[in-house]
């Protein structure tokens, strides 16, 4: 471990085993964070703990928060945030984005493909069994045509930086992907707190989210209509992504509602108003498939709209994203993606997967269950980190549990090397030090009719805990603003 000579980073240890996003392999400051490095330098930790102070009630004073679901109690926590940015050069962008554009538009044509001629699965590339046992096919978006073509609209792509310095996606969120709303609060905190820092560098803005959202969406508006009128649908104020939710319809202009908001009356959507009832035909939902519509899923549903689906199959209103779309993240499917990807666009992967075994495959099943110390196990079909199991963490007996689980359902569960996820100075409030840890990084690309954007900053997600590779905001993570440069 080497120190770090500079006024605020003077106690910071860098461990030179691990891929240190600002410092190469010899301990100097890589040349894109040098002007950020010296900026930062100028400030003592009394004057970085003011500043994080200041950032903190920002978010408290916008609401800015999540809940963390326990077994015993739900908590209300503002969202933790790092005022030192994360920074990808031109270059680096550049791979990432076409790569997630890659992969979104591969799993679309993958969801239409799978719901309607299912020729991936004639041609032996993606086995029927894998499909049908999603928890997340579901067999009334069979033949069903989403307007536009499109089934998501909006893509959160998780993607890791390996101590060999190369891009990884670790999974593909398409169901819900939650977390864009941090990405542009996280840049209003640092522009209040430390303004003087972006004089330095020219870097993309993120504010311009919202206003592409819309216009994509309605891009995909039912046909015959000419002014589409968008809502978002949220759970309610108790959802743990409620900010976000609210955040988004403040944005994009449009209003929004809960499900006892809507109602359908022959087969067209209406929002009740003070005015008497008003059609709705672009849905962004934020509410998950069994419970968008108690007359076709989860009958007791009181979050959801009767009448809803069949509008939907119709073509009468947009959902956005379609229904079923989770089958395509769901993590065994995540292991065919290089092979999706060759099958629909005929082109190599521009992000490579991490190597991944399901052990719904004999062979794969020993090998994990003779390596779980050298593995990541996760369920194929949760989210927020939950369930996730590191190997080398656990115990003996903690293994043999995870070995019983698995061996019980085997399609439930994938496992993955566990990857050096690269680091990033963070500043620590017990410590009151800047310290290394590590980081991964969530994109947002949205699809619409012959048109896609990419917001340029992304979601940097950072495992607060010392040593922890989970850095999912329910498991105790924070976020980064994170600044793609421009090529000038």
């Amino acid at each position: 471990m080497t120190n770090i000579e500079n006024k605020i980073f003077s106690s910071y240890q860098r461990d030179s085993q691990l891929y240190d996003e600002i410092f190469d392999e010899e301990g100097a400051i890589k040349q894109v964070y040098q002007k950020l490095f010296n900026l930062y330098g100028e400030h003592s930790i009394e004057d970085y703990v003011k500043l994080n102070s200041k950032a903190k009630s920002s978010f408290f004073n916008q609401g800015i928060t999540f809940q963390v679901y326990g077994d015993k109690e739900t908590k209300e926590k503002i969202f933790p945030f790092d005022l030192f940015p994360r920074i990808i050069d031109p270059e680096e962008w550049e791979i990432i984005e076409k790569g997630s554009i890659q992969r979104s538009k591969a799993l679309n044509l993958f969801l239409w493909d799978i719901y309607h001629d299912k020729n991936i699965i004639r041609d032996g590339i993606v086995p029927m069994d894998l499909i049908s046992s999603s928890a997340n096919y579901l067999d009334q978006m069979n033949g069903v045509d989403p307007p536009g073509g499109i089934y998501n609209h909006i893509s959160g792509i998780d993607v890791i930086k390996h101590k060999d310095g190369k891009y990884y996606v670790l999974e593909d969120n398409i169901r819900c992907p939650s977390g864009v709303s941090y990405v542009i609060c996280n840049r209003t905190a640092l522009k209040r707190a430390l303004f003087g820092v972006f004089n330095h560098y020219q870097t993309y803005s993120v504010t311009n989210y919202a206003e592409n959202l819309l216009d994509l969406l309605e891009s995909v508006k039912p046909q015959g209509v000419d002014i589409p009128n968008c809502v978002v649908i949220t759970p309610g104020m108790y959802n743990s992504a409620f900010y976000e939710h609210s955040y988004l319809a403040k944005t994009m202009g449009v209003e929004l509602v809960e499900g006892r908001d809507l109602f359908v009356e022959n087969d067209f959507v209406y929002m009740k108003t003070i005015k008497g009832p008003v059609k709705v035909d672009i849905i962004y939902r934020r509410i998950d498939d069994q419970f968008l519509d108690p007359l076709e899923f989860k009958s007791d549903s009181a979050i959801g709209v009767p009448g809803l689906f069949a509008a939907y199959k119709k073509g009468n209103v947009t959902l956005a994203n379609a229904p079923g779309t989770g089958v395509a993240d769901d993590k065994a499917v995540y292991t065919y993606m290089p092979q999706i990807i060759k099958y629909y666009l005929d082109e190599e992967p521009i992000l490579n997967n991490v190597h991944t075994y399901h052990c719904s495959r004999p062979e794969e099943l020993k090998y994990v269950l003779d390596h779980i110390h050298e593995l990541v196990i996760k369920p194929v079909d949760e989210a927020g980190g939950y369930g996730i199991s590191i190997g080398n963490r656990l115990s003996t007996s903690e293994i043999e549990l995870v070995k019983e689980q698995i061996i019980e359902s085997p399609r439930k569960y994938v496992a993955q090397p566990i990857m050096s996820l690269s680091v990033h100075p963070t500043y620590i409030d017990e410590t009151e030090e800047f310290e290394q840890r590590h980081v991964d990084l969530r994109t947002f690309t949205v699809l619409g009719k012959d048109k896609e954007f990419v917001l340029k900053g992304g979601l940097t997600r950072v495992a607060l805990q010392k040593g922890n590779l989970i850095v999912n905001s329910s498991q105790g993570g924070g976020s980064k603003d994170t600044w793609v440069l421009k090529n000038i």
